[in-house]
């Protein structure tokens, strides 16, 4: 499934459903967590339900509440007949959480929605990236950098510039790992400077340089920015095919030239993994 842009919108603003549905990106997330009100909640699972009646043709998540809250049967029980693509579940703790939302929908007769996992917003989700290999139903992991310096008793995840201290910069990297272990897509966090489009391109080629491929949005402005970054160039979908086009014509070769440069099995999955993008 390609996930370039996946585009948060709350689940209590069907105004802003509506207009997100133009914005190009390659699914909406409706939430259901951070973005409403407590004393919103009821009104916005009846909005998200409504919603998916009325557009089945368009790919739809729903970020439902935690696990452990009162308000994570709630939320499955108000949308899973409306058969969203998938569920967004936020604190992740491993393979263990995937596992008991799957239980969960399958238990309420959905067989469909797929999982993507938020998998390093708690201290103890940091220990269990590696555990989400085999989980059943799980497209992806992603990560967030701001619920996790809440619960350490961080200042900030972020130096003045802008970029990730440390401890979150070594977050991200363990969720790119643990998604590529994992067999799933791992999909880039929230750029929350939305007015700020040349640093968002930045932010997303970095992430996609670095094997992400795909950005969560806040803005619709956002979404083509990204979609952008994680779309192959012209140029490096001929290098690609120049590279698959050199081991088909040598079969049982371990290393190539090409433009008098060495190429090897590592260039030729690169080179896979580009035009699968496409």
């Amino acid at each position: 499934m390609k996930l370039r842009s996946l585009l948060f919108v709350p689940g209590d603003r069907p105004d802003r459903m509506e207009k997100a549905l133009g914005a190009g990106a390659d699914a909406l997330i409706l939430d259901l967590e951070d973005a409403v009100a407590p004393q919103n909640k009821q009104v916005a699972r009846h909005e998200v339900a409504h919603f998916l009646n009325q557009h089945n043709e368009a790919r739809i998540f729903v970020r439902v509440n935690p696990l452990d809250s009162p308000e994570n049967e709630k939320d499955l029980n108000a949308v899973l007949s409306s058969h969203p693509d998938g569920i967004v579940l936020p604190k992740a703790e491993g393979g263990a959480s995937a596992a008991e939302l799957a239980k969960r929908l399958t238990e309420r007769g959905n067989a469909t929605a797929q999982i993507l996992a938020i998998a390093t917003e708690t201290p103890a989700a940091i220990f269990q990236l590696g555990t989400y290999g085999g989980a059943k139903r799980l497209l992806g992991l992603t990560w967030g950098a701001e619920d996790l310096p809440a619960a350490v008793g961080a200042a900030t995840s972020r130096t003045p510039d802008g970029s990730f201290t440390p401890p979150y910069e070594l977050a991200r990297s363990l969720c790119l790992f643990g998604a590529a272990a994992a067999g799933v897509l791992p999909i880039e966090t929230v750029y929350p400077a939305f007015r700020d489009l040349e640093g968002l391109a930045d932010y997303a080629s970095r992430a996609r340089r670095d094997g992400f491929l795909g950005m969560l949005a806040i803005h619709p402005d956002q979404v083509p920015v990204i979609n952008n970054a994680f779309t192959p160039s012209e140029k490096e979908l001929e290098h690609a095919r120049a590279v698959i086009a050199a081991f088909e014509a040598n079969p049982g070769a371990g290393a190539l030239s090409l433009d008098g440069k060495m190429i090897d099995r590592p260039h030729l999955l690169q080179a896979q993994r580009i035009l699968s993008l496409v």
